[in-house]
């Protein structure tokens, strides 16, 4: 946190065996001090919370792989079997997660009811083939279709991007629409032709939120996308291919109390979006139907895509 994102491509960086001799150093060190740890929640929490630190600079790598044009021998999502989308009827739920030991993030407590009136949700994400008829459909070029500050960043994303791209896809995509058949994207340094029925990837909240606007649906509030992954399973409700962008703004939760790392949560309320459930990249202990991310709405590079709701 002490170093700005924009600044840390260009850190100098120790060499490998460097690097490799002070991550066995700390972790020799760090098991001889778990050893003498009493087993209680408070003296377990920073060694827990290192594990899940350490999982969540995994999928950063990963992206950052990505990024780079990295080769990476990783497998993505498949195509999805479509579903209708699911009715959920009115009911009180416990949002969050419950103080009864163990670990989790100071953002998922404390566990509180939420009244839900009933909705209807997608049985999975958003496919590149729906996102294809909203790009052939001009989305990219009807400002009447976005927020206002999403209108500006694609204005922004367009000049960055010159004249052949022009910002009129998500992130890392060459080709795209119905007349080419296909959607041609970069995935790990080489051009993929993705399937229709493939989630749609590396869309920002803006990009979802003008489809979802485009399609006469909205974004699932955080505490249907939860009461859903928990509660609708058995019925056809997938996740865990991609992140998904909810129409929530990071808030806390009533009672909320900061754990020691205070800028995990904290420093997000107000300004960021939320996303639930997980993606390909993430560690199989991480993926928790409770979990929230928070990102920035115009965050392209991690693998997120997006489902609806009807309005």
């Amino acid at each position: 946190a002490q170093v700005a994102r924009a600044q840390r491509w260009q850190l100098a960086m120790p060499d490998l065996d460097t690097l490799k001799t002070y991550l066995l150093a700390t972790l020799e060190s760090t098991l001889e001090l778990l050893e003498k740890a009493p087993e209680t929640d408070d003296a377990l929490y920073f060694y827990r919370l290192a594990l899940a630190h350490e999982d969540m600079h995994g999928e950063e790598l990963i992206a950052s792989a990505q990024a780079l044009g990295v080769p990476l021998d990783i497998e993505l999502p498949g195509p999805l079997p479509m579903r209708a989308p699911l009715a959920m009827p009115r009911t009180s739920w416990r949002m969050g997660s419950d103080d009864a030991g163990g670990f989790c993030f100071d953002n998922e407590r404390p566990a509180h009811r939420v009244e839900v009136p009933e909705f209807e949700i997608d049985a999975q994400v958003v496919t590149w083939a729906q996102y294809v008829e909203f790009v052939d459909d001009g989305g990219y070029d009807r400002a009447e279709l976005w927020h206002p500050d999403g209108w500006l960043w694609l204005q922004d994303k367009a000049s960055a991007e010159g004249a052949d791209a022009g910002g009129r896809a998500p992130r890392y995509v060459q080709q795209i629409g119905v007349a080419s058949g296909a959607v041609m994207q970069t995935r790990f340094g080489s051009p993929r032709r993705m399937l229709g029925a493939q989630p749609a990837t590396h869309v920002s909240w803006w990009e979802a939120d003008a489809w979802c606007r485009w399609a006469g649906r909205r974004l699932p509030a955080e505490v249907e996308w939860e009461l859903a992954a928990c509660s609708a399973s058995q019925r056809g409700f997938r996740w865990g291919d991609v992140w998904e962008w909810t129409g929530s703004t990071a808030r806390p939760y009533p009672g909320f109390v900061a754990d020691p790392w205070r800028d995990y949560s904290e420093a997000c309320f107000g300004s960021h979006k939320v996303l639930r459930g997980a993606s390909f990249a993430t560690r199989e202990r991480m993926k928790h139907p409770r979990f929230r991310q928070f990102q920035l709405p115009q965050a392209e590079l991690l693998f997120a895509g997006f489902r609806s709701c009807a309005v």
